[in-house]
């Protein structure tokens, strides 16, 4: 069985099935993580989000931004973008059901192969987080988003306050500090105070700041952590790293990341895409 990850989809149900055939995805052979930003920017959303659920067990989703705000949108907690692309799942006679397993998907996965930990999410990771305490942090969220009052967190979920975690936080303060790290976070400086203003520059971090993963003495840095969100940082690869957003939705390429019997057992599949949106 081959482990495929892919990057953010963003809607690009085309070159999702052209990837797919490329890989030669079998559900009955392979698994598919594909790690977060299913949707919005993209043509194709709605269809992105069928073809995900007709995958089945075979397939995992994480949550990234723009899945979670399409529930804030859905939800009447967020205004829509002129930007967005996400009218034709509002407007399905499936919203219901397909918001329903949107919200039910991973705030992040965790996997052992052979002697190393896999961890994957969205975004990042905070740098006091150990592997188990980042899987404890997504429980949290993931409990409260498939819960029967998840509306009402979706109210408080956006902000960048609190900027730095700490155990002591508690109720919605200590959810958003976990949201904004697995499904936003880019730099922060080495006591791990987030920043968000910076969007891309992966290579002139903002004074102060550093990208999230080069923090010194980060508690994930025995693992590999591989994630999205981040298409001005590209592809990466390195022994604690693997960076997936190729910027398909934004005229580059969509990427899997096909994962061996060692997480150094790693090969690179890319397809093109021509249905590029302006940046923004």
């Amino acid at each position: 069985m081959a482990l495929y990850l892919i990057g953010d989809v963003q809607g690009c149900a085309v070159p999702f099935e052209r990837l797919l055939d490329k890989i030669d995805f079998s559900p009955s052979r392979d698994h598919l993580v594909l790690l977060g930003d299913l949707v919005n920017r993209g043509p194709e959303s709605l269809q992105v989000l069928r073809r995900m659920r007709a995958l089945g067990s075979s397939a995992q989703s994480l949550l990234g931004n723009h899945d979670l705000h399409l529930l804030g949108v859905a939800h009447g907690e967020r205004k829509a973008s002129r930007k967005d692309t996400l009218a034709p799942i509002l407007d399905s006679p499936e919203r219901d059901s397909m918001l329903d397993w949107l919200r039910h998907q991973n705030a992040a996965l965790h996997r052992r192969v052979a002697d190393r930990d896999l961890l994957m999410v969205h975004a990042g990771v905070m740098p006091q987080w150990t592997v188990q305490e980042t899987m404890d942090c997504a429980a949290e969220l993931e409990w409260v988003l498939r819960g029967p009052h998840f509306g009402d967190f979706l109210q408080v979920m956006y902000g960048n306050e609190p900027a730095r975690w700490h155990e002591q936080l508690h109720g919605d303060a200590r959810l958003r500090v976990i949201v904004n790290a697995l499904t936003r976070m880019r730099f922060c400086a080495a006591d791990g105070t987030m920043e968000f203003e910076t969007k891309d520059g992966a290579g002139d971090p903002p004074a102060g700041f550093m990208r999230w993963f080069d923090v010194p003495g980060r508690r994930t840095a025995e693992a590999t952590i591989a994630f999205g969100h981040w298409s001005t940082l590209g592809y990466v690869s390195r022994p604690d790293l693997i960076s997936t957003d190729t910027g398909c939705v934004w005229g580059g390429k969509l990427s899997a990341v096909r994962i061996g019997a060692t997480l150094d057992e790693r090969e690179l599949i890319q397809v093109k895409c021509s249905q590029a949106q302006k940046p923004g």
